[in-house]
């Protein structure tokens, strides 16, 4: 297991510096000149005298691989530069919003989690009564309906016809709700359906037909498909939660809430240029180290897949 961790760890290296490569060079690419951009931003008139001292102290005139190679080394001290709308370390910011989005995003990831499994462990075990349709027709809806409009249908009936939940944040669980259930909605629809096939398949293996035929207690038996079930399950629920950091954007803007997303969406219309970089590095190391934790899970699960890596 050890060796298996350590080859996992070592696969991230080249990665990331690949990723941060390729995000620095992007955004290179844009036709916006990040010195007039920052002008613009800090009210200067862009003349041809302030671009050119501000590419100097942005260091923009420096050689590409040279402006790179200084970012990464200000990237690993955790220096993300200075907004140019804020004029604030990157860092301050992103330790204000990001919480915020991390709350939203693992409360909904509970809530997925918790009815993902046993609404499939219900169709499963109801499969073909009106229990398994319904759920299947709830799975349709469910993937069908757009987060922002069923968002906008939770305010509306919450907040301007039952008056029960207000729509904007106020720092209190309860804000969390109707966001929480506009995220989630997707993902329990299609983790619901996931969960009932790997049940289902598991259920008719000539193991658990044996442990029927010695009479053993259902709910033991349950316990055995479900662990079994699990290594796809892991797998579609680490994907699912980068859906859900992706999808927490959109839920942001639309119920107000002070997040990492909503501040990125506003630094893309800015053209802050590092508020960009470093959403888009962070994002990025979040995504691979779920991926590594959902295969150190898998490997913990089923000792088969770290012996044939090792």
């Amino acid at each position: 297991m050890l060796l298996f961790l350590c080859k996992r760890i070592l696969l991230l290296i080249p990665i990331l510096l690949a990723v941060s490569f390729i995000v620095f060079g992007i955004l290179r690419l844009s036709p916006i000149d990040p010195a007039f951009a920052y002008l613009t931003q800090s009210q200067i008139p862009p003349t041809k005298e302030a671009l050119e001292a501000t590419r100097i102290e942005l260091g923009l005139n420096l050689p590409f691989f040279e402006q790179y190679f200084l970012w990464l080394k200000n990237l690993l001290n955790l220096d993300f530069g200075i907004s140019y709308v804020t004029k604030r370390p990157v860092l301050e910011d992103i330790l204000y919003y990001l919480p915020t989005t991390l709350n939203l995003a693992l409360l909904s990831m509970l809530v997925v989690t918790f009815f993902g499994i046993i609404l499939g462990m219900l169709g499963a075990t109801k499969k073909g009564g009106w229990i398994d349709k319904s759920l299947s027709i709830f799975a349709f809806f469910g993937v069908s309906i757009p987060s922002f409009w069923f968002g906008f249908l939770l305010i509306y009936l919450f907040t301007l016809k039952l008056g029960i939940l207000s729509p904007y944040n106020d720092f209190s669980l309860k804000s969390y709700i109707l966001p929480v259930i506009t995220l989630s909605l997707m993902s329990i629809a299609i983790n619901m359906r996931l969960v009932r096939v790997s049940y289902l398949e598991h259920q008719s293996q000539r193991s658990v037909l044996y442990a029927y035929a010695r009479n053993l207690p259902r709910q033991t038996i349950q316990k055995h498909i479900l662990k079994n079930s699990l290594l796809p399950i892991i797998t579609s629920f680490g994907m699912h939660f980068g859906e859900i950091l992706g999808g927490a954007v959109v839920v942001e803007i639309l119920f107000g809430l002070p997040g990492f997303g909503r501040y990125a969406v506003s630094a893309i219309y800015s053209h802050d240029y590092p508020v960009i970089q470093a959403f888009m590095i962070v994002m990025v190391v979040i995504f691979v180290f779920l991926n590594l934790l959902v295969d150190i899970l898998l490997a913990y699960l089923n000792p088969k897949i770290r012996y044939e890596n090792a």
